[in-house]
């Protein structure tokens, strides 16, 4: 059973920072591209960051020079440091993970991120 647990959620307050956790288990991580969305009240989810096997990473425009991903591997776990966070970055955080060619793949339960004075 493929399972994707995030945490690391929480509230901060404008230019905070927060890491975010992705641990997965059930799955053979290294082979997975491995995805930070989010989904903010109204909107549709939308791509944050995805770093592939090999530890190639692309991000967002709205993420650019504050979002950084990673993975461990090792430790079965992606994880995505944000800074200079914005009220704008308040959203549901999902990871997501999927091999090369899948159309879709597999989604964990979110994490809250709310950024507040």
């Amino acid at each position: 059973q493929v399972q994707l647990v995030e945490s690391g959620g929480g509230l901060v307050q404008p230019g905070g920072s927060l890491r975010l956790s992705c641990t997965a288990s059930g799955i053979i991580f290294s082979r997975y591209i491995m995805g930070w969305y989010r989904q903010a009240p109204g909107k549709q989810r939308e791509l944050v960051a995805i770093i592939t096997p090999a530890g190639s990473k692309n991000y967002a425009e709205s993420a650019k020079g504050r979002f950084s991903a990673s993975r461990d591997n090792a430790k079965n776990t992606m994880y995505l440091q944000m800074n200079s966070l914005k009220p704008e970055d308040t959203a549901v955080y999902y990871c997501h993970a999927k091999q090369a060619g899948w159309a879709d793949g597999y989604w964990g339960q979110g994490t809250q991120v709310t950024v507040s004075s």
